[in-house]
């Protein structure tokens, strides 16, 4: 065999081996699927409407590290991590007129480190919720001090 045909060969291998998708990724619209769990006030209903009615677990499995005083309600940052295998895992919070802040689609197989800002108003307790594939729902919650609302405030 010619050797540059070969390693053209190989060269076309490895090149369709690092372009082929491994696992397939996939984004659910809850605003579309469930805009009822926009619309809640509370927690509780919130959670409700996202998740159904199972019961939910405290549990230290989900990580969630927030400041217990925010300076400013306009940007508290937020972390998440989880070694739990989840499909979704989404941020409540009791301070804002709606208490569902965001959801993420988890692919298969992906490391669960989450950071991102949120806004709040007031003093408020946050709870993230996680749902694993086999449909259990576990949760860690926090209290946030706001110094200075975030919202208009």
């Amino acid at each position: 065999m010619d050797r540059r045909k070969f390693f053209k060969g190989v060269g076309l291998v490895a090149f369709a081996a690092i372009v082929a998708p491994t696992t397939e990724l996939k984004a659910v619209d809850f605003r579309a699927t469930k805009p009822e769990a926009w619309q809640a006030e509370k927690t509780a209903d919130g959670i409700k409407a996202l998740f159904g009615n199972g019961a939910v677990t405290q549990s230290d499995k989900i990580s969630f590290k927030a400041p217990k005083l925010a300076e400013n309600g306009g940007s508290i940052p937020i972390t998440i991590k989880s070694k739990l295998d989840l499909e979704t895992i989404a941020l409540f919070q009791d301070a804002n007129p709606r208490s569902l802040s965001c959801v993420f689609s988890v692919p298969k197989g992906a490391i669960i480190e989450y950071d991102f800002r949120i806004k709040m108003r007031q003093t408020a307790f946050v709870t993230v919720v996680g749902k694993t594939r086999d449909g259990k729902l576990y949760s860690a919650t926090k209290e946030i001090d706001v110094s200075i609302g975030g919202c208009g405030g």
